[in-house]
C-alpha cells in the first residue's frame, strides 16, 4: 500500500532538497506529492524524478487530505504550522527541535528504535544531527554490553547552521586568504581557519544547548536516563558532515574483534578502519552518503570495559533527511504489512 498524499514542508531549503533526492533513492511511494513553502517560495519550481513542480503555500488548508508530511522547517515555523497538519488528519515527520522533547513525541532512528514510530500521536520527531550519528554508532555495543558512559566531542561542519553559514565559511576564507578579515555575522566568531568550541546558546552548568541535547535526545531514544553522556561540540570550518570522537565505557567487556564486528554487521553503520593504510571516516569522503561511518576503533589501555572511536556521517543526509524518510519509510511499510 502505499501513500496516497505525500507533503513535503519545506521544499525549497537545504534539507528539504535533499529530502526530495532521498525519497526518490530510498523508493517512498506515494500516489501524489505536495511540496509547500513560505511565502516568498510559493509558485517556485522544483525537479523531482524528471518533473518540474511547482510550490505550494504552506497554510492550514494545504493539509488537506494529506496522509504523511516530512518537515523541514525552523522551530517556531512547525510550532504554529504543523499541528495543522495532525488535526486534518496527517502524520508528521518533523526535523526541528520543538517537539523532540515533548514526553507524547516519539524520537526516532529507525536503526535503533523502530518501534517508537508507532507509539505516535500524529508527530513523530527526527533527532539532532550529532544526536543520530552517534547513537547509530552506539547502537550495536549498546545491544551486545549495555552502556554506562559516553564521552563525546564533535566537530560540526558550518552547513548545520543552514546555507547562510556555507556563504559565511566561504566568504571569510577567501577573505582570509587575501588579508582581509571579515566580521562574523552567523557565527559567534569568525570561522575561517578556526575552531568555536560553542554550538548553541548557553543552557547549565556552563554546557551548550547542542551539548544537552545530546545528553537528554540520547537518553529518551535509548530510554535509560542512567547512562552519563557528557559532550562538547565544536564548529569546525568544514562545509558537510560532522565528526565525532567517541569515548564509552560498557557494562560488559568486549574485545575489539567482537567490537569491530558489531559495527560491520550494524545496520546503517560502515566501518572503515585500517590505521595502517591510511583508511579512516573522512567529511570529504563521507559527504552525500546515507550511512553513519565508524574507524579509528580501539580498546582502552586502562579500562576493561572502555571504548574509543571515530564517526562521521553527512549531518544533512543521515542528521537529517535521510532519516526523516526512512521514518515514512518505515510506517509505508507497517501499512502494507497491515493491508497485506
Amino acid at each position: 500500500m502505499s501513500i496516497r498524499k505525500l507533503a513535503v514542508v519545506g521544499a525549497t531549503g537545504a534539507v528539504g532538497k535533499i529530502v526530495l533526492d532521498e525519497i526518490e533513492r530510498q523508493g517512498l511511494k506515494f500516489d501524489e506529492l505536495k511540496l509547500l513553502a513560505s511565502p516568498r517560495s510559493l509558485g517556485k519550481k522544483v525537479e523531482f524524478a524528471g518533473q518540474q513542480l511547482e510550490v505550494g503555500l504552506l497554510e492550514p488548508s494545504a493539509f488537506r487530505d494529506v496522509d504523511l508530511v516530512i518537515a523541514s522547517t525552523p522551530d517556531e515555523v512547525a510550532a504554529e504550522f504543523l499541528p495543522w497538519a495532525v488535526e486534518q488528519g496527517a502524520t508528521v515527520v518533523d526535523e526541528s527541535a520543538f517537539f523532540r522533547m515533548h514526553p507524547d513525541v516519539p524520537l526516532v532512528i529507525p536503526e535503533v528504535n523502530p518501534e517508537a514510530a508507532f507509539r505516535h500521536q500524529g508527530i513523530i520527531a527526527s533527532p539532532n544531527c550529532s544526536t543520530t550519528q552517534m547513537v547509530v554508532a552506539l547502537k550495536p555495543l549498546l545491544d551486545a554490553a549495555g552502556l554506562r558512559r559516553v564521552i563525546v566531542s564533535s566537530y560540526q561542519a558550518v552547513s548545520g547552521a543552514g546555507l547562510a553559514a556555507q556563504t559565511e565559511l566561504e566568504m571569510h576564507t577567501k577573505a582570509r586568504l587575501q588579508g582581509n578579515p571579515q566580521p562574523a555575522d552567523i557565527f559567534q566568531h569568525e570561522i575561517a581557519f578556526n575552531l568555536i568550541p560553542q554550538i548553541g546558546s548557553h543552557k547549565q552548568d556552563g554546557f551548550t544547548s547542542e551539548e544537552m541535547k545530546m545528553v537528554r535526545e540520547t537518553h529518551k531514544i535509548f530510554g535509560d536516563d542512567t547512562i552519563a553522556v557528557n559532550a562538547t561540540c565544536v564548529r569546525v570550518p568544514v562545509m558537510i558532515g560532522h565528526s565525532e570522537s567517541i569515548y564509552c565505557e560498557t557494562k560488559q567487556p568486549l574485545t575489539l574483534e567482537q567490537i569491530q564486528e558489531l559495527f560491520r554487521s550494524a545496520p546503517g553503520v560502515t566501518l572503515v578502519d585500517d590505521l595502517a593504510a591510511k583508511k579512516y571516516p573522512m567529511p570529504l569522503d563521507c559527504a552525500g552518503k546515507p550511512d553513519v561511518f565508524v574507524g579509528r576503533v580501539r580498546k582502552d589501555l586502562y579500562e576493561p570495559n572502555g571504548i574509543s572511536f571515530w564517526c562521521v556521517s553527512d549531518n544533512l543526509r543521515k542528521g537529517a533527511a535521510t532519516n526523516a524518510v526512512q521514518i515514512g519509510k518505515l510506517l509505508s511499510e507497517k501499512l502494507s504489512d497491515v493491508s497485506a
